[in-house]
């Protein structure tokens, strides 16, 4: 006789039989998990069939069925679950025998301490009950007879699931509220250090919503993993019902080492690993699947209308957000063009452009993209680079599209340091968040503090990466270093990208430890801050990281005092690194073809352009490789060069991924006139574009338009302005405000202005045009878009060649920064 044929034997003699059966089953070692909690359903199921039998017999009652609805009705029973049961009657018998009945039911229940949740109804009222009760209709979605009139407990079955699906469009959004409701009073699973396995976000009551959401038939939730994913989530309940002895869903600190005891895990940092991991591909699923439920309410309810205007189904409006990808109905879809096997930067491209527009990227691109990536070469080509700058630096946005990429693995395949913070737990109370989540969140939080600093793209790198080590035995900050250096160089930084972002992640808690525990007083504790950081960039790359880190770890790790004190450490290590006055740097000398284009400009006194296609060389020499196609401009000097150039770019879709002006001396015999003497200024303007998305237009197109500008015959400005009408930017990021400032003893030849914004369309336009109301000249330009952001510096003189006063400067800066709010 088999194990679970003995147990049902002795069920079957009675309440004490079945109670020996029950305690027997759950000390069996080798049977845990779905085994037993359908073997413990199942047992249930003889004893009160038996129960039930025999009472409905001693009752005299007839066409009446007990049903197991819930979670006994799924045969999931847990140790110390509810007994969630239903007495149905066809309403034939008189009340007294069908509380009768109940009574020989319920009773011997609850004689041996076992919880039951129970209610006596006819078919009509469990519907009406259902109809007017949402937690009710999801229990008896779950109904399964148990005993009795088995015809009379399936006829309620089919009649409540198709209620259910009659009224999905009206119950389903209550559905989603009552989920978002208990996210907010229970939290998330996956980041909680004593999570309630039932309750909270991506626990088993939002897996148990899914069902219900595939039961409508109006949407399905994502399967990969789902099923392996609440079984983990019960598997750990079911060991805290056996630790405990209780019937308890919370996972108290003191309870998670036994549980990963009786799991056969490590230790409670495995435990929670796990718990993690199933939260948040339950919690993933969530997403996907409310959002695929909203879509096709909006879609059923538009629909009709449109129709009757239309007399024809509509095709999707699909809108273009980067090369290969597309907006479609409120999420990021793959264009009909695109080749995710052979375009390796599709991915994070998608991810970048999904994350700057604020949209989700959809279930069904996400996938295809998983299923086709290839690994990216090592070093990365520099688009690569540029688009996960991109996408860190898209503030509160980047979280759902960065948990779509690591939901299908991408994240992993990017950056396999990755996979050892995955999930990885932090048991200090001040911190909010897994360590994965946690350098995901400092990288939302320093998107809002890159306007302060000059690299914001190392800004952000160092956000992602600051807690790498974690993952790692010993001192995180010191294995964070290596492993930093050795990401930074996957990803095509030069060596001395690498080295700052090593020395970041080295000391990414110096500025906050010296601050509240040294005297800043004391020379020695500033100088020996100074040796550790090295110079003023890294020193203000730090001040950020500390903020932001700080800001992600949770409302008790930052505070206006903590702030002074740290400016105040920053300041005087400033005051220590501050050596001789940075000088320009000395011009490249022109090469041969930037100096015939600027004889050629100059011989006919217009402008001329080459346009070359760039290919992405080896990093043998460690300088990183260029991005986009090369634009080289020549023409004589005059007023409006920069906007006019940068305006025609922006009609024609180019975005400016770096740029270079310069005004070179020609002697001015090569010019028209052969007859003079002296020099002649030509302006040599390099670019590095990329087209927005489609091909690049020709070159004799941008010569074209681009004289008309400088003649006045093409009116940039409304032109950009028609574009915006027509095409209404989407809500997208909240950047931070562009930040316009004067770089004091950058340069004894000029004023230098830097700007610091969000790139957008036409913006370097917008900057030229302040600059010429100015009336300034710009000696040189030096532009440089890192992802998302601009950060460009115009060194410019009044029209006599000289650098401006103090207050004229500051006047420059103020309307520059206030053409580009």
């Amino acid at each position: 006789m088999t194990s679970l044929e003995e147990t049902t034997e002795q069920a079957d003699s009675g309440p004490s039989g079945y109670a020996a059966a029950r305690l027997r089953l759950l000390q069996e070692k080798a049977r845990s998990g779905p085994p037993r909690r359908a073997a413990l359903a199942g047992l249930t199921d003889d004893w009160l069939n038996a129960l039930f039998t025999t009472a409905a017999r001693e009752a005299g009652v007839r066409g009446a069925a007990l049903v197991a609805v819930g979670g006994y009705g799924r045969g999931e029973l847990s140790p110390r679950s509810d007994l969630d049961l239903l007495l149905l009657h066809d309403g034939t018998s008189g009340p007294a025998a069908i509380a009768a009945l109940a009574d020989r039911v319920w009773y011997p229940v609850w004689d041996l301490g076992l919880a039951l949740d129970h209610s006596v109804r006819t078919p009509a009222e469990a519907r009406r009950t259902a109809g007017e009760d949402l937690k009710a209709q999801l229990g008896l979605l779950d109904a399964r007879p148990v005993a009795g009139d088995l015809g009379l407990a399936g006829g309620v079955r089919t009649a409540i699931l198709a209620d259910w699906r009659n009224s999905a469009p009206k119950r389903l959004p209550e559905l989603d509220e009552l989920c978002r409701e208990r996210a907010e009073r229970q939290g998330e699973l996956q980041f909680l250090l004593e999570p309630d396995l039932k309750e909270a976000r991506g626990g088993l009551r939002d897996a148990t919503a899914l069902r219900a959401v595939a039961a409508s038939w109006l949407a399905d939730a994502p399967r990969e993993g789902l099923y392996e994913a609440r079984r983990r989530l019960l598997d750990a309940r079911d060991a805290l019902h056996l630790t405990t002895g209780r019937a308890t869903d919370r996972l108290a600190l003191q309870e998670q080492d036994p549980v990963a005891a009786e799991l056969g895990l490590l230790d409670a940092d495995a435990l929670l690993r796990q718990v993690y991991e199933a939260a948040r591909t339950v919690s993933y699923a969530s997403d996907v699947t409310w959002r695929e439920v909203n879509r096709v309410l909006r879609s059923r309810a538009v629909r009709p209308r449109l129709r009757a205007m239309l007399g024809a189904k509509p095709a999707p409006d699909r809108s273009p957000l980067a090369e290969g990808v597309v907006e479609q109905d409120g999420e990021v879809v793959l264009a009909r063009t695109a080749r995710p096997e052979r375009d390796l930067v599709l991915p994070l491209r998608a991810a970048a452009a999904a994350a700057q527009a604020g949209l989700p990227i959809s279930l069904h691109a996400v996938r295809r993209l998983a299923a086709a990536a290839k690994p990216l070469p090592v070093p990365w080509p520099a688009e690569a680079r540029q688009e996960l700058i991109t996408l860190l630096g898209a503030g509160e946005s980047t979280v759902p599209v960065w948990e779509a990429l690591e939901a299908e693995g991408l994240i992993s395949q990017f950056l396999p340091d990755w996979e050892r913070v995955r999930c990885r737990p932090q048991r200090n109370p001040v911190h909010t968040w897994t360590v994965d989540r946690h350098l995901v969140e400092t990288a939302v939080q320093a998107s809002s503090l890159t306007r302060r600093v000059g690299r914001p793209d190392l800004l952000l790198i160092c956000a992602l990466l600051h807690d790498i080590g974690k993952g790692w035995p010993g001192d995180h900050s010191v294995a964070g270093e290596v492993i930093a250096r050795d990401v930074a160089s996957r990803i095509g930084f030069d060596r001395e990208d690498m080295g700052v972002v090593a020395t970041v992640v080295r000391h990414h808690l110096l500025l906050i430890d010296t601050a509240t525990r040294r005297d800043l007083d004391d020379p020695a504790t500033v100088d020996a801050v100074a040796t550790r950081v090295g110079s003023l960039a890294t020193l203000e790359l730090l001040h950020a990281l500390t903020e932001a880190d700080a800001l992600a770890t949770g409302p008790a790790a930052w505070s206006s005092w903590r702030a002074s004190l740290v400016d105040d450490l920053v300041a005087r290590v400033a005051a220590v690194l501050t050596g001789d006055a940075v000088t320009e740097p000395e011009p490249a000398a022109p090469s041969a073809e930037q100096e015939r284009l600027a004889v050629e400009a100059l011989r006919t006194g217009g402008p001329v352009l080459a346009l070359h296609a760039q290919t992405e060389p080896p990093q043998d020499d460690g300088e990183p490789e260029p991005v986009g196609v090369e634009l080289l401009i020549a023409l004589p000097d005059q007023p409006g060069v920069l906007p006019a150039a940068a305006g025609v770019l922006a009609l024609h879709r180019l975005t400016v991924r770096a740029a270079d002006l310069r005004a070179v001396e020609l002697p001015a015999e090569l010019g028209k006139d052969a007859g003079q003497r002296g020099t002649t200024e030509v302006l040599l303007l390099s670019w590095r574009v990329a087209a927005e998305y489609g091909s690049l237009p020709q070159a004799a197109r941008l010569r074209a338009d681009l004289v008309r500008a400088l003649d006045g015959s093409l009116d940039i400005p409304s032109r950009l302005a028609e574009r915006e009408a027509a095409y209404p930017r989407r809500r997208g990021v909240t950047a931070p405000p562009p930040r316009v400032t004067v770089a004091p003893t950058a340069s004894q030849l000029a004023t230098v202005i830097e700007v610091r914004a969000q790139d957008a369309p036409g913006l370097l336009h917008r900057i030229g045009r302040a600059l010429e109301a100015a009336r300034v000249r710009v000696r040189s330009a030096h532009v440089s878009t890192l992802g998302a952001n601009a950060v460009d510096a115009f060194y410019v003189t009044n029209e006599r060649g000289r650098p401006l006063p103090e207050k004229a400067a500051a006047v420059v800066a103020g309307a520059v920064e206030a053409a580009l709010r």
